[in-house]
């Protein structure tokens, strides 16, 4: 008998996976990750505490879990972080909780850490993680962006420019690397890689009782 046409492969409930986005300032990162978090509704951004206090307009829970340095050191000792640093003197680390109860409810959970941070991640979450390397089409492209954006002085610009060879030399510890040219076909290209690593074979929970089952009706 072939399969209706139309008709959903037969499904269960799956663990959610981590998705990791990287890539230097101007590159794209932070578009994409907006347009991801717009097309699939399944999708949650990963929300990360700091010692550093709110700026104005920054509420608790929403943009940043805010703690005391004594209270992220507890964390930190209690393994209560997936990853964490120390940048320019304030603390940020990823909850390991509130992740985890995301996987376990099938929810998939997107992650803004730079390389550094992706390294921790996968010590920590293991197969999980699948990490995505953003990269500009050229470094023209990328000083045009970043001056584009109108936001930084020249400066600071330069600084940003310097920086981004340093982070664009560990691509290849990313499970994929996609050349950000245009930002719709990033997306559907990150949407894809989804698609795939949301029916690799561990992340279906239902399957180990379906087979054993198909085994017992034989």
């Amino acid at each position: 008998m072939t399969r209706e046409r139309n008709k959903p492969y037969i499904d269960g409930p799956r663990r959610g996976l981590m998705l990791v986005l990287s890539s230097p300032s101007g590159a794209g990162k932070s578009t994409i990750s907006r347009r991801l978090m717009i097309d699939d509704d399944n999708l949650v951004m990963s929300i990360s505490a700091t010692t550093r206090p709110p700026r104005p307009g920054e509420v608790d829970g929403e943009h940043y879990f805010f703690v005391n340095r004594d209270r992220f050191r507890e964390l930190v000792e209690a393994g209560g972080f997936l990853e964490h640093a120390t940048v320019f003197g304030h603390s940020y680390g990823t909850p390991r909780e509130p992740a985890e109860k995301a996987l376990i409810a099938g929810r998939d959970v997107l992650f803004d850490v730079d390389w550094q941070g992706t390294q921790q991640l996968r010590h920590s979450a293991g197969r999980d993680l699948v990490s995505i390397f953003i990269l500009p089409p050229s470094h023209e492209e990328l000083e045009r962006r970043l001056y584009a954006r109108a936001q930084d002085p020249r400066e600071v610009v330069k600084n940003r420019m310097d920086k981004a060879a340093s982070e664009m030399s560990h691509w290849d510890v990313y499970d994929y690397v996609i050349v950000n040219e245009v930002i719709q076909d990033s997306v559907r290209a990150i949407i894809d890689i989804l698609t795939v690593e949301r029916r690799r074979r561990e992340r279906q929970i239902w399957l180990p009782d379906f087979v054993s089952k198909l085994c017992e009706d034989k």
